[in-house]
């Protein structure tokens, strides 16, 4: 509940709360620092609550003559201090017929009138809450050394010890007699303490109550009866059904309340406490389902680490037999490798000593008979001349065809083929069937363990035999496309054994890639959102049942739709969003902007689509652009990290994203024009087109992830989607 306490601007607890008309809270002399002087005879803009700025002056800033930046911000102070909660701080301003303060909160701004910041109310509810649970909490209230100080000190300010209600001004004892006296037309002011003495003494008259009731709080009986704002005299009595607020009897002798509807205040209490408790069982009750779905969260966490390693543990094991049967086999196969190596080597060895052998024969026998041609003695030669003539054609025969040549080659007759099993492992994954990666797995394990596997695996419910079911028939007929959407319908064509529990859709990426399911189920009819457009996809399916999975059918081939068709969405549009036309116009019922998507998702290829300005009233500033799904949809568009978008009037626009205006471009709309968006997820960039004519620079560069279409505006303009249209080709870099 601390925070529900805390000031939004300073972040400490509320001293002397003030409520605003949104009903929002701040501390009195925070709302001081952040009240700002308006020219002349301007009205503060009633600015958008965002919920992600600090302040917004978008229509301030349109004037161009209190600008800063020119980006669409403005304020009116030439200094601004942050608070130490990051709201921003102005310099103190005295009450003036044109002031104006906007809440830190929601950031609507109210003028101050004639009666600066007492036309507020003082929410003594809240600070009794506040000193209550400073109390109970044992938190020190604020010393004497923070107390205020007097306004009309020239040097070195002392405590003030009055504080005029009338002038809104705090004044020291010396300060009051002088400037201000009890006297003449300053005699009907009311002079009251300041909000720390005032404090004080109640805090030391609940204190002497009681001896032992140091712990307890004073009784909200002990607190002064509420008063009127305007008739100090007179306390509250009665209460104002119409205006919301509580009056005093002379309120309603002046006639300010006649013909509204005024209760007693007893009873308008009473029936508002009961209303308030009656809601608070309502969210007690949310409350204590939340805590209960945290328990439940909190153990599904530890249950999911406990199954996490559980898993891992058995994925682990499985891999680790897949990997020891392919070394056991690869064992096996470096010892055929090794027999074979070995009987070449034998073979080409006995080849060489037998060769070498009858070489140097011949050899011998060639050095002799050139010794014996050398002789020239006739007869010796003839003696022995026949003989070795015999010798030398006998030795010449035994180099026949094919004693010169190898019996082995240098090549191994040996071929292992892994191209199937590389692409099963490959594919290897997690598939919903609880028994459709076991049995492959436990077949190559059998298998290698009995000598008898040959290194080849098939993949995962490729089987077929009498149990599993046959492939399934893709019926052409029944198959289409729409925008980027696809149907598929298929059939069984022979009835199996074990009934069919079931039926595996995959897809693949659109670029030919791996295949991925995307239906799992018992329907034979299944259409897939979300696919890219102007893509070419692969279908197949498959059937399961308990035995097994059977084959996977023909693949047939999807084409999605060239350009996107789509319009606005009616379920993620803001409730005050109204569309007609079927879903191609819209239009808003609120001043504040709101935001609608269109029913296309985009995450690749090139897309142009343009919106047309049928009314335009007011000068408004309509946004557009893309956005995630999860926008905020009751604010302009690209105020949040969410959307980037471009915002545009008559005049000029700019581009925002994350609350941040860059580019600011001449040039407007009025009605009858046409905005384009240009989103090319290639290049990843977002281009805008005022009436077919590029409008400034690429907006936006780097976007990644998935776009939807989006708009926002408010009830001053109303606009119809146009689509399908070719992408521009005038575009400027």
């Amino acid at each position: 509940m601390e925070e529900e306490l805390k000031c939004p601007v300073c972040g400490s607890f509320f001293k002397d709360p003030i409520l605003l008309p949104c009903s929002h809270n701040v501390c009195l002399l925070c709302a001081r620092n952040i009240t700002v002087q308006t020219p002349d005879g301007e009205t503060p803009v009633q600015s958008r609550a965002s919920g992600s700025s600090d302040y917004d002056y978008l229509d301030m800033d349109k004037m161009s003559l209190y600008s800063e930046t020119d980006s669409g911000y403005g304020s009116y102070t030439p200094c601004q201090l942050k608070s130490p909660n990051g709201v921003r701080v102005f310099p103190p301003v005295a009450a003036h017929r044109n002031c104006s303060l906007t809440c830190p909160l929601c950031h609507r701004s109210v003028s101050l009138d004639e009666r600066g910041l007492r036309g507020f109310p003082r929410n003594r509810l809240l600070e009794a809450i506040v000193a209550r649970y400073q109390q109970t909490r044992g938190i020190p209230c604020p010393s004497s050394s923070s107390a205020v100080k007097c306004q009309l000190c020239d040097r070195n300010p002392v405590p003030a010890t009055v504080m005029c209600e009338q002038c809104d001004v705090y004044y020291c004892n010396a300060c009051q007699q002088r400037c201000h006296p009890s006297r003449g037309p300053l005699a009907k002011h009311r002079l009251v303490p300041p909000p720390s003495q005032a404090a004080g003494g109640a805090a030391s008259g609940g204190g002497g109550g009681g001896g032992g009731a140091g712990q307890q709080q004073p009784p909200l009986a002990a607190r002064k009866a509420g008063t009127c704002v305007d008739h100090e005299s007179e306390n509250f009595s009665m209460y104002c059904c119409s205006c919301k607020a509580p009056v005093c009897v002379k309120c309603l002798e002046e006639g300010k309340h006649a013909k509204h509807d005024v209760k007693p205040l007893a009873v308008m209490w009473k029936q508002h406490k009961c209303q308030l408790s009656q809601a608070l069982n309502g969210v007690s009750d949310k409350a204590k389902e939340a805590k209960e779905f945290l328990v439940q969260l909190k153990n599904m966490l530890q249950q999911i680490q406990e199954n996490g390693v559980e898993f891992e543990a058995c994925l682990v094991a499985q891999c680790d037999s897949l990997i020891e049967a392919l070394t056991r086999q690869k064992a096996k196969l470096l010892t055929k490798v090794t027999k074979e190596k070995e009987y070449k080597l034998k073979v080409v060895r006995d080849q060489i000593t037998h060769c070498t052998m009858k070489l140097r024969q011949t050899t011998g026998m060639m050095e002799y008979c050139l010794e014996v041609l050398k002789e020239n003695d006739p007869s010796g030669f003839l003696q022995i001349s026949d003989a070795l003539i015999k010798r030398v054609t006998s030795s010449q025969d035994q180099w026949v065809k094919g004693a010169l040549e190898p019996k082995v080659g240098p090549d191994f007759d040996l071929t292992l083929t892994t191209d199937s099993l590389m692409q099963t492992i490959l594919q290897l994954d997690f598939c919903q069937g609880k028994d459709v990666q076991e049995k492959p797995v436990l077949k190559l394990m059998q298998a290698a363990d009995s000598g008898e596997a040959e290194m080849e695996a098939e993949s995962p419910g490729a089987e077929s035999g009498p149990a599993v079911p046959a492939a399934p028939l893709l019926q052409l007929e029944k198959c289409c496309t729409r925008n980027n959407s696809a149907t598929l319908a298929w059939r069984v064509t022979a009835p199996a054994a074990s009934p069919i529990e079931g039926y595996i859709l995959e897809l693949d990426d659109g670029n030919g890639g791996q295949y991925r399911e995307v239906y799992v189920g018992k329907e034979t009819v299944c259409t897939v959102d979300g696919l890219h457009f102007n893509s070419s996809y692969n279908a197949r399916v498959k059937a399961y049942n308990a035995i097994g999975v059977g084959p996977y059918s023909k693949t047939v081939v999807l084409k999605t739709s060239d350009v996107a068709w789509f319009t606005f969405d009616p379920s993620s549009a803001h409730r005050d969003i109204a569309l007609s036309n079927e879903n191609q116009t819209a239009t808003c019922s609120s001043y504040d902007d709101r935001v609608v998507l269109g029913t296309a998702a985009f995450s690749k290829g090139t897309h142009y689509w343009e919106v047309s300005i049928d009314r335009y009233d007011n000068h408004p500033d309509p946004a557009f652009g893309v956005a995630r799904i999860n926008t905020m949809k009751e604010m302009m568009l690209g105020k949040d990290d969410k959307a980037w978008a471009m915002y545009v009037d008559n005049n000029r626009s700019w581009f925002m994203h994350n609350n941040s205006h860059t580019n600011r471009a001449e040039g407007g709309i009025t009605k009858g024009s046409t905005v384009g968006i240009l989103l090319d997820l290639t290049k990843r960039t977002l281009t805008f087109f005022i009436n077919k004519e590029q409008h400034g620079p690429t907006a936006f560069e780097n976007l990644d992830g998935v776009f939807v279409p989006a708009v926002s505006l408010n009830r001053n303009v109303q606009v119809t989607l146009l689509t399908g249209l070719e992408v521009p080709k005038n575009i400027k870099q």
